[in-house]
């Protein structure tokens, strides 16, 4: 049999040996020390005092990682927000809806505020420098963008293998569910208009009011900290981007009509000195950017590592049983079906609660690491949080003004159907949860090669989308002619892979397998041998199967069993 074994590139997800053991399957926690019954009382109180202790520490990290995501945002804003308001600015581009959806993908990147980039949409259909109609690509864009925050935090957990893995899939299978609802929906809405004719129907049948501001529950906690540090003007990126020009959108002074409604006997100045540290500052909103990127970084890794570790040492034994046990708990038959749905309704009520997509998902990625909640689960949770978002979104918009009430209820009832859709295209029907395996493959792949998740963040939020953008810049015609090509032939490999798992000898003996091309482009060892070794700092792929080189054909590969087929 040595003539039908063949090179099999080892990076192939569908070709790893992890042993017995599935690699997706919960760890084992197990209980350290002694039990509670074998602990003398001094042991006992010791023991719970130190639960305590960890467990008000891990309280304090959480309030620091979720300011720090706060202040990473007011960062991005700053650095960005000339940016994004000359790129919504440019109707031309807008009107291509390919560029529009990039467009989104690339302002919510920046600003690392799916609500800052809805509110933005908003503002210019209410100013009327914005059809509803090339808004809708720019929502599919937003949704897409969000999810950079989950990738971003499961970097953290780059440093063992296994955590990795769960919590780059987890963060993975958020994006890929986004990307393959734009790929279904965005087609059907450039042909038959089908989420503005649902919004715009739904909208005429109300009889709209301005109403109050809904409470933000988050902000509350968080802002006695980040106003500390720095206040941003909520309305002057909208500004920038409707035209008016901004020299700063860094808040230099308070409003005291409240105050002055509070304590009717002070007759206050109308405005005030704000009150953070950089009032006043010579900086400009490029170099206080760049602080505040670096600190927030810096805060934001340190304390992601820090509640990873905290986590592995709160989360074992019959605590961490518990607690996996009540988050991936399934109803009893017949009614098992039911846990998946009321796991998007727990996802979507708590973003509501935390008032906040990112800091939900993000906080779910490190969970996933550690192997308290179950991919599977965790899919529910994050189609939830997608719907709770937008229902954060369309309660701001329900108090907006009423001139432009209409159009950011309509723009925040887009955003809701689009995720409702992607619900009913890719959970109802279980054979379509595709999201879950492909996520669990990619996560296999940058088990082994941690620097294809940098690649895969760089390319899917930054470079395709910067690319796509120059080339709507430059025209449709240009766009169509060099964009067309390349996704004819990525359909066309995806085509021939699918084809090679399931019937092969429909194909031709040369195309049976993609040897007959150079290793670099059927295998990620050369591009891993030369990566590491001009970037030291890249961890080389850990536990490889024992037989990496030479493993035996699949049957699709196998002469003999070939020859046995007919077509």
């Amino acid at each position: 049999m040595e003539q039908f074994k063949t090179q099999v590139p080892s990076w192939a997800p569908d070709l790893e040996e992890e042993g017995e053991t599935d690699p997706w399957a919960l760890p084992q926690l197990k209980a350290s020390g002694r039990s509670w019954k074998e602990l003398s009382w001094a042991g006992r109180l010791r023991h719970v005092v130190i639960g305590v202790l960890k467990g008000f520490a891990l309280l304090g990290l959480l309030y620091l990682f979720i300011c720090s995501l706060d202040i990473l945002s007011s960062a991005f804003q700053l650095l960005s927000s000339k940016v994004a308001g000359d790129i919504f600015r440019d109707n031309v581009v807008l009107s291509n809806p390919v560029a529009g959806l990039v467009i989104g993908v690339l302002v919510t990147v920046l600003v690392q505020s799916s609500s800052t980039s809805s509110s933005i949409v908003v503002s210019m259909v209410a100013s009327k420098l914005l059809t509803v109609q090339a808004s809708v690509p720019i929502i599919m864009g937003v949704n897409v963008g969000t999810s950079i925050t989950s990738t971003l935090v499961s970097m953290a957990q780059s440093g063992a293998r296994d955590e990795f893995r769960r919590a780059f899939g987890g963060s993975a299978v958020h994006g890929i569910f986004n990307w393959m609802t734009v790929l279904v929906l965005l087609p059907l809405e450039i042909a038959a208009r089908a989420l503005e004719k649902l919004s715009g129907l739904v909208v005429g049948s109300f009889t709209l009011s301005p109403g109050e501001q809904a409470p933000d529950i988050l902000k509350v906690l968080t802002q006695p900290l980040t106003h500390l540090i720095v206040q941003l003007d909520p309305n002057a990126i909208s500004d920038s981007a409707t035209g008016n020009v901004t020299n700063s959108i860094i808040k230099q002074w308070c409003d005291t009509e409240k105050m002055v409604r509070t304590h009717p006997r002070s007759q206050p100045d109308p405005y005030l000195p704000g009150h953070h540290l950089f009032v006043g500052s010579s900086l400009n909103d490029l170099a206080i950017g760049f602080i505040l990127l670096a600190g927030s970084l810096l805060t934001l890794c340190s304390g992601l590592v820090l509640i990873v570790r905290l986590l592995n040492s709160i989360l074992h034994g019959q605590i961490a049983q518990v607690i996996r046990k009540v988050i991936n708990a399934e109803f009893p038959f017949p009614f098992g079906w039911l846990s998946g749905y009321l796991a998007i309704v727990v996802g979507a009520v708590m973003t509501f609660v935390v008032q906040s997509s990112s800091v939900f998902t993000a906080a779910i990625v490190p969970l996933m690491g550690v192997g308290v909640i179950s991919m599977e689960r965790a899919y529910p949770l994050f189609l939830g949080s997608n719907v709770g978002t937008t229902t954060t979104a369309l309660l701001a918009a329900l108090a907006s003004p009423a001139d432009m009430l209409f159009s950011a209820v309509q723009v925040s009832l887009i955003h809701l159907f689009f995720n409702m859709a992607g619900i009913l295209l890719w959970y109802i029907v279980p054979a379509f949860r595709l999201p879950i395996p492909l996520a669990k493959k990619f996560g296999n792949v940058t088990a082994h090669y941690r620097w294809v998740a940098a690649v895969y963040l760089l390319f899917s939020f930054f470079l395709i989308p910067l690319a796509v953008f120059g080339l709507s810049m430059a025209g449709g015609v240009v766009l169509a002619a060099v964009g067309g090509p390349l996704l004819g032939l990525l359909a066309l490999i995806i085509l021939i892979n699918l084809m090679q798992q399931h019937c092969p000898t429909w194909l031709p003996h040369c195309l049976r397998s993609w040897a007959f091309l150079p290793l670099w482009l059927h295998s990620l060892q050369p591009w891993d041998r030369a990566i590491t070794s001009c970037c030291k700092c890249c961890p080389q792929a850990q536990d490889p199967p024992a037989d990496t080189t030479v493993k035996e054909a699949h049957c699709f590969e196998n002469p003999v069993v070939l020859a046995s087929h007919r077509l």
